[in-house]
């Protein structure tokens, strides 16, 4: 295959070695070539919104602005390019949100190495990439569309601080780890217990839990 024929791939995620592993699990192929790379959300969005790539790996947490958001900002201004999210968090927890938002597919990081070639050529050709995990997720999600768990109607940010409420994280931690203020972690806290009908981190997690929402 010559060069100009390559699937054209994007990689944005903030560790520096796991970009590497990425990259020189894509160059044992001769179908796939890493053009760009990008270390957090402005990066990937301002690389993702230009002509010449095909498939873009996004991380869905980066260190400025969350992965789903440069999702949703990129499939807004190119159409054309594929966004396949690539992450820590269980299947459950992710894959449906993002491919509602509009990724062509979701890969754990855990299994990237035997799933993201495959998962890179079938996003590459216009197709979804659907693992066995998130097709029997769907799966059990048609016909229930009318019957939505609460924490659907969460937004992303107020899903994400959920699932680390209720991995232990306090709210001091997790704005740090989202790189936001105290008082906007607080807001997210307060929002999800409303919208959820909860009390307090207790009740919170055990409701995560509950759903499987967290280990």
């Amino acid at each position: 295959m010559t060069k100009s024929n390559k699937i054209k791939v994007i990689i944005a995620d903030d560790h520096a070695i796991l970009r590497a592993g990425l990259k020189q699990i894509l160059a044992e192929t001769d179908d796939i070539e890493v053009i760009s790379e990008a270390e957090n959300a402005a990066e990937a969005i301002k690389l993702g919104c230009m002509p010449g790539a095909d498939v873009i790996l996004m991380d869905i947490a980066m260190p400025d602005r969350s992965g789903m958001d440069a999702l949703k900002y990129i499939k807004h201004v190119n159409h054309h390019i594929a966004v396949l999210m690539l992450s820590m968090y269980k299947e459950d927890q992710y894959a449906v949100r993002a491919l509602k938002s509009g990724a062509a597919g979701y890969v754990c990081k855990q299994t990237a190495s035997s799933e993201l070639v495959n998962a890179i050529r079938i996003v590459a050709k216009g197709k979804k990439y659907i693992s066995p995990e998130v097709g029997e997720i769907l799966a059990n999600q048609v016909g229930m569309e009318t019957e939505k768990a609460p924490h659907e109607s969460l937004s992303d940010r107020e899903f994400q601080t959920m699932t680390l409420i209720a991995s232990g994280f306090t709210v001091g931690e997790i704005a740090e780890k989202l790189a936001l203020s105290v008082k906007t972690i607080s807001m997210y806290r307060t929002r999800m217990l409303e919208k959820l009908n909860l009390r307090h981190n207790a009740e919170l997690t055990h409701y995560a839990i509950k759903n499987h929402l967290v280990d």
